[in-house]
This record gives C-alpha cells, structure tokens and sequence, in this order.
C-alpha cells in the first residue's frame, strides 16, 4: 500500500520532476531497470546520479556497494520531492545540479576539504533515504 501512495503522490504533487523523469525513462528504456521502495532505478551511462520524482538515474559505472549506497541516497531526494511537490526542482534540484556542476564549488570543496554530501540539501537527502529505506547511503 505505501508503494501505491508513493507512485500516486509522486504522479501528483512530484508531477513535474515525474514527467522530466519519465521522458528520460523513455528515452533510456532497453536499459536495467529495478523497483526500489516504489521508485524506479535506471542504469545510465552519464558520470552523475540523478533523482526525478518516481526516478531514480544511477551511473552504471560504479561498483557495489557504492551504488546501492547512491540508490539510498538519490531514494532521499524521492522523499524531498514528495514534501515539496512542484517546488522541488526549485529548491533542490537547482541547487543540487549547480553545487555539483559548477567549478566554483568544486574548487570549494576541495579547499575546505569537503565532501559533496556536506551540502544540506545533500546531507538531508542521505538521512531521509536511511530513514525510509533502513539501508546505508552515500556520504
């Protein structure tokens, strides 16, 4: 039954990221795909692992357990886009996508010798995908 509300509420309140995640889906589908928890895990061949809505996009490159490690927290942006609905892509993955990409904050990063996952947006999606899935995620 919480699989179902959690497809339901993501087909809904998360139907922006959903939509965006299910054309990508769509794009990628003779690719491995599994359920987690109600979402959907696509392997991609693109170095960064990415959460839309129902979607989850993880980086076929990296090896267990690291991966399952980045499902359970890419699973915690799931969460955030259940709490936030149509803001979410707004407050998380903008926000997400630039502290990621742009060589300002890697540079960041490396002199404050920090971890991508330090970012509270990044910290809060790995404490939510340990709450909801009971497994370890990446830190």
């Amino acid at each position: 039954m919480k699989k179902v509300l959690f497809i339901i509420w993501q087909c809904t309140w998360g139907f922006y990221q959903t939509l965006i995640g299910a054309i990508i889906f769509l794009r990628l589908i003779r690719r491995k795909h599994y359920m987690y928890h109600g979402a959907i895990v696509t392997y991609w061949n693109i170095e960064v692992s990415v959460s839309l809505g129902l979607f989850i996009f993880v980086t076929e490159g990296r090896r267990e357990p690291r991966r399952q490690m980045i499902v359970v927290h890419e699973y915690g942006h799931c969460i955030q886009s259940l709490i936030l609905g149509p803001f979410y892509l707004l407050f998380i993955g903008l926000p997400s996508m630039l502290w990621c990409q742009l060589k300002v904050f890697e540079r960041l990063r490396k002199k404050k010798n920090m971890s991508y996952y330090d970012m509270g947006i990044e910290k809060s999606a790995s404490n939510l995908g340990e709450r909801f899935t009971g497994e370890v995620a990446e830190r």
